[in-house]
């Protein structure tokens, strides 16, 4: 696609999720902000994989969290299942390729850690790949903040922060969450430039803790 396509499926996407997100609770962690950096990185990543149909990674990339359900609803799991079916909807309405309108919905409904779906194409790997910087680094630190702060928890356990002597528990505590999930996503990359990132991001997530222990030491 040229540049000139790129960004006029882009701001239809965007007008549609917009449209599709004012119907429900705003979430400060998956928000547009989050669905470009997402594609950012999705193509980062794709410049060096072969074979990527940029079209179906650009629609995948900008409705993978098009029905946005709360971490701690019932309904998560089905999130992402939910978000394929309504972007497939959109997409058939908006002339999209009918031959590839699966491969998106692949791609949406196997880049949520919590669905559990194998991810199958290279744009599902890519997406997933791209999905999960944004739960490392600076960026990751600062959703996973906001998010356990939406959910009621804490910080940290401020009397054994790193849970030394007491279960992990990432619901009440913030930082629980980096043992309990996020140090070992790097492992769990698809591709070798996303596994890169993966690793730079995370060596910065715990040099974080490592300052923030030392200030409440």
């Amino acid at each position: 696609m040229t540049p000139e396509e790129i960004s006029a499926h882009q701001a239809r996407y965007e007008g549609e999720v917009a449209r599709q997100w004012a119907q429900g609770p705003s979430d400060g962690a998956h928000d547009l902000g989050h669905l470009r950096r997402v594609w950012r990185a999705a193509n980062l990543i794709a410049m060096d994989e072969e074979n990527v149909d940029n079209r179906v990674l650009l629609a995948a990339c900008f409705f993978h969290d098009l029905v946005n359900v709360p971490k701690d609803s019932v309904l998560r799991r089905s999130a992402s299942r939910l978000s394929a079916e309504a972007a497939c909807t959109f997409l058939r309405e908006d002339g999209f390729d009918p031959t590839k309108v699966h491969l998106v919905a692949h791609a949406i409904e196997a880049h949520s850690f919590s669905a559990g779906i194998a991810a199958e194409t290279i744009e599902a790997k890519i997406l997933q790949d791209a999905d999960r910087l944004e739960a490392l680094g600076a960026i990751g630190i600062a959703r996973m903040f906001h998010v356990a702060g939406s959910m009621g928890g804490g910080l940290f356990d401020p009397a054994d922060p790193m849970a030394q002597h007491r279960p992990l528990d990432d619901r009440q505590f913030a930082l629980d969450h980096i043992q309990t999930k996020l140090q070992h996503l790097a492992a769990k990359m698809h591709t070798a430039t996303g596994r890169a990132m993966a690793n730079e991001r995370t060596d910065w997530m715990l040099s974080f803790r490592t300052r923030l222990l030392a200030e409440i030491k």
